[in-house]
């Protein structure tokens, strides 16, 4: 009988744009734990402990309606003799570019109580990526003062300052971090307060979004949520496990966004919360990929942000080159002079083709002409560099390797140092050609082409249809493993096949680059017992080498993994595949309250009950979270071609699903609604131009 799970998924985390904040369930920072106030990748707050007569509070629920403002409930501890004192504390938290924090005390009892109450604050100004690798050092100068109702921190090293100022509540007495307060609350009465904490970074003071005092509900968070949320498609499904998947998403998609202050109007989405509130290359372009059907303004946003920040010339500590999409974006610190900048790396392998891939399937979508033209140029350099540097010793094939001791030795999605290796167990050696990314080179040669159709320009269309089938067939010829019935995951720095089993089979598939003799065998392998675990698709098969249910890429499962693996069974033809590994990760989101992390591990579904959590995964995590819009779009075979003025629609819902109706969907500049339901399916009003085609796109256009 499968074991039941009583994992605890994620802390509470509030996300406004690229401040977050993670505590315990009480409300409390603890001292020493991964959690804090976090604005622009430094933790300003590092410990904001509440104590009631010198007793912690215990954690009864918390309460969020929105991603950037929740409520602790807790109540005070018994004391030694166990009488209650009847003390509900009610902590209510908003947080954007800084944090502001309504307490309230509730005497329950009817008897009046005197009691102090102390509240611990620490800050030490760390980077957020020392926190998450637990190696936080405490060099620089560092104060604490208090003065005129104010707790001010602050810190100096090598030229840069950081200081956080906690606004306090009338009355409080200051000692080394401690405010204190003598309260007396009446039978049956509540004591309420409220303090703040902003931020500065060299110098300059941050604007916090929220201040005590002013009314929330007219905040800009709140207002820009309102707003998103009426323009958001409605999705009614008879699933209930996937109907709180659905809810879900739409509200880490609303998290998630981040919002340049000079481009407003152009959101894209962070990585990953806590750990990842960035924009990232491979990440958000995946992400908007797999939001079209519901806010295509995410890739619009994605796409622009990254063209800015193309690669213009050879940087070897970032890994810049020209015409490269870069990995990440944080911020550095480069002192009072400059202050805190956007600092890019662009150790990435694979987000240089997936932006011109991201801007085929957008133009597919309706993006307007203008903004294809725009972005055309910048393709254009995208694929000027696959050739020029991508593909490092002219085989064809696009190659990685570091290129410096700094750089991330591995610069596929899995990324960590042991995640490419042979079924032996033993490790690839770089420069390596990963099969996915030639999947996506082939994708973006395809996408180039469709955009050069749709604008009439006939030679840029043959050159790209050229190298499209060059590719393709170069690729099958040097990457399926006939004997194993499966592709290998790249090939190594002497160009030997990386054999081992992984679930990177399916981004071929979704990509288009497999020959049809060899799809069978791939959809075989992805539902098999040793890369399918009931939840989703192993990154690494049971029987390989380094396999590891608790790993982070050797056996563990990564929801937008599985999601891109159903999308290209379904792609090919394989219906029952895709429906079972789509139904696999429906199941996952609804046993752990719908929110998909980044990962969880990759036990059988036999073996428990539930999934059983990865201790560090990101939740929300943005291409986790979008993939439930995939998996919709995957079962009701949903493909735009606005430029061809075509819309595949041919829904294969599973028995599972009995019916499914989403409103409000952006399609080609206009919104329609489609109807799956007893056999019968509808999209209303179609749009001017376009026509309904009720069957499957084809597997990869023109071949």
């Amino acid at each position: 009988m499968p074991l039941t799970s009583n994992a605890v998924w994620s802390a509470p985390t509030l996300i406004e744009g690229t401040t977050f904040c993670i505590s315990a369930a009480t409300g409390d920072i603890e001292p020493g734990a991964v959690q804090g106030l976090f604005v622009r990748d430094t933790r300003f707050c590092s410990g904001l402990v509440l104590r009631v007569d010198g007793a912690l509070t215990e954690g009864l629920s918390f309460i969020s309606s929105e991603p950037f403002a929740g409520t602790y409930v807790s109540r005070v501890r018994p004391g030694p003799g166990g009488e209650s004192p009847a003390l509900l504390v009610v902590r209510t938290r908003h947080v954007g570019d800084g944090m502001r924090e309504d307490l309230q005390i509730r005497n329950l009892a009817n008897r009046d109580v005197e009691i102090e109450l102390s509240i611990e604050f620490a800050a030490d100004f760390a980077h957020v990526y020392d926190v998450k690798g637990d190696h936080v050092h405490n060099g620089g100068a560092r104060t604490v003062e208090a003065a005129d109702g104010r707790l001010i921190f602050s810190f100096a090293d090598r030229g840069r300052t950081r200081r956080l100022v906690v606004l306090l509540p009338e009355g409080a007495l200051v000692n080394d971090g401690v405010a204190t307060l003598k309260l007396a609350i009446g039978a049956r009465q509540e004591w309420s307060s409220c303090f703040c904490f902003e931020v500065a970074l060299d110098g300059r003071a941050v604007e916090p979004r929220l201040r005590c005092g002013e009314l929330a509900s007219v905040s800009i968070p709140s207002e820009r949520l309102r707003q998103w949320r009426w323009q958001t498609p409605r999705v009614h499904v008879d699933h209930e496990s996937f109907s709180v998947a659905l809810a879900r998403s739409a509200e880490d998609l609303a998290a998630l966004r981040i919002l340049d202050p000079d481009h407003p109007d152009e959101p894209v989405l962070a990585a990953g919360a806590p750990w990842y509130m960035a924009l990232f290359g491979r990440d958000s372009l995946i992400s908007s990929w797999m939001t079209l059907p519901v806010d295509p303004r995410i890739a619009t946003g994605t796409l622009r942000q990254l063209a800015r920040r193309q690669g213009d010339h050879v940087d070897l500590a970032t890994e810049e080159q020209p015409g490269k999409i870069l990995h990440e974006l944080r911020f550095r610190d480069d002192g009072p002079a400059h202050g805190q900048l956007a600092s890019a790396y662009f150790g990435s392998i694979d987000a240089t083709p997936l932006f011109v891939m991201t801007l085929g399937e957008a133009a597919n979508w309706g993006l307007s002409r203008d903004v294809v033209a725009e972005l055309l140029p910048h393709a254009d350099r995208a694929l000027e560099w696959v050739a020029e540097y991508g593909d490092r010793d002219g085989d064809g094939f696009v190659e990685y390797q570091a290129l410096s001791a700094r750089g991330f030795p591995n610069q596929g999605w899995k990324d960590s140092p042991d995640g490419v290796s042979f079924a032996s167990g033993a490790l690839a050696r770089t420069p390596i050609a990963l099969c996915e990314v030639q999947g996506y080179v082939y994708a973006a040669y395809v996408a180039r082409r469709e955009l050069a159709t749709a604008l009439g320009d006939a030679a840029t269309a043959q050159r790209y249809d050229a190298k499209a089938v060059a590719l393709r067939r170069a690729f099958n010829e040097a990457f399926f493993l006939p004997e194993r019935g499966y592709y290998a995951v790249g090939l190594d720095g002497d160009k030997n096949p990386i054999d081992s089993l992984a679930s990177n089979m399916g981004h071929l598939l979704w990509t288009g680059i497999v020959d049809d003799e060899h799809a069978g065998t791939v959809a075989r392998h992805l539902v098999s017992p040793e890369l399918f675990s009931g939840w989703g698709v192993r990154t690494l098969a049971r029987p390989m080498g380094r396999y590891d249910p608790m790993s982070y890429h050797n056996g563990s499962v990564w929801p937008h993994d599985s999601a891109i693996a159903a999308a290209g069974l379904m792609r090919y033809g394989y219906v029952a595949e895709a429906q079972r590994i789509a139904l696999g990760v429906i199941d996952a989101a609804g046993a752990i309250d719908g929110r998909l992390p980044e990962l969880f591990c990759g036990f059988d579904r036999a073996e428990f009950a539930d999934p059983i959590a990865y201790p560090t995964a990101c939740s929300p995590q943005a291409w986790a979270g979008m993939s439930v819009y995939l998996l919709l779009r995957t079962l009701l075979r949903l493909d735009a071609r606005v430029p061809e003025g075509a819309v595949y629609f041919a829904p294969a819902l599973p028995p599972e699903i009995a019916s499914l109706r989403m409103e409000n969907m952006p399609l080609g500049g206009d919104r329609v609604t489609i109807q799956v339901s007893a056999g019968a399916a509808t999209l209303e009003p179609v749009p001017a131009g376009l026509t309904v085609l009720t069957r499957p796109a084809p597997v990869s256009p023109g071949h």
